[in-house]
């Protein structure tokens, strides 16, 4: 499958994933100190909500464009609004822009890409945003040679667009590996909420590696059943684990995940979880 996220963009599953992200780029811009943000699979930076593309799937319908029509949002979700408003009515920021347009000068960004024509998107995007490049390559090759990052202060942002069967298997096993490059680091791992069965896998994974700080954010906009494949099935689940979150990072998103479980609710079953999975 070549996935294309403008299929996609600006949908439930990016809101929390976006809140997320920003509140971690707050944090960090709480002191002087430079850091880094490495963005494994990047995409092409910049998405048209308006067009054709993003209209045949209608997600950001049912996603940030409920949010911008809002006046009530809470915490984070107003930064990560404004953010996205930045850049214009009928477009969408990809996680390596909404991280450029928090960058500081002292800051930098690295974003993996490696689709060809993806990429070139992304370089485009990024072309004038200081501190920041493209890559093009594999993104699990690339995150061990950028790791530690030499600021020693970093977020590193996993998630794949799950193309490929063992995908799910590959990319914790690359969260392991990078981890232990970079123990202090803080880790997003977003994962679709589909098949149960490799999301507890992937749990046990990490907590018998020795990672001691984790918490899962899970989104359900729909409540529907989903089969124990998860094949098939429209998502409507979603879902972050956290390495290494921030002091605060849990209560802040506990408020958005409820608030995002009303705001963009699609059946009546919804709801918005923050689990602490393992806490030093």
């Amino acid at each position: 499958m070549n996935y294309r996220h403008v299929y996609h963009a600006g949908n439930f599953a990016d809101c929390l994933k976006h809140a997320a992200l920003v509140a971690v780029l707050l944090h960090f811009r709480k002191k002087e100190t430079p850091f880094a943000v490495i963005d494994t699979h990047a995409g092409r930076g910049l998405y048209d909500i308006a067009g054709a593309q993003a209209k045949k799937t209608g997600e950001a319908a049912d996603g940030i464009l409920r949010l911008l029509s809002r006046d009530d949002l809470p915490g984070v979700l107003v930064p990560y609004r404004d953010v996205v408003r930045s850049f214009g009515e009928g477009h969408y920021p990809g996680s390596p822009l909404i991280a450029a347009k928090l960058l500081r000068p002292q800051d930098r960004l690295v974003a993996v890409e490696k689709h060809p024509e993806e990429h070139q998107g992304l370089a485009s995007a990024l072309a004038d945003a200081k501190g920041a490049r493209a890559i093009l390559g594999d993104a699990y090759r690339e995150l061990q040679r950028l790791l530690p990052p030499r600021e020693r202060r970093g977020l590193i942002l996993i998630d794949p667009p799950y193309e490929a069967e063992d995908e799910f298997a590959a990319a914790a096993r690359s969260l392991i590996q990078a981890h232990r490059r970079f123990p202090t680091g803080i880790f997003l791992f977003w994962y679709p909420a589909k098949v149960q069965a490799e999301i507890a896998a992937t749990e046990g994974e990490l907590l018998n590696a020795g990672i001691s700080s984790l918490l899962k954010l899970e989104l359900d906009v729909d409540g529907a059943e989903v089969s124990p494949e998860g094949r098939g099935a429209r998502l409507t689940q979603t879902g972050i684990l956290a390495i290494n979150p921030p002091y605060g990072f849990g209560e802040d998103m506990r408020v958005v995940a409820s608030y995002l479980a009303g705001a963009l609710a699609q059946g009546p079953r919804v709801r918005g979880t923050v689990e602490v999975l393992a806490e030093r």
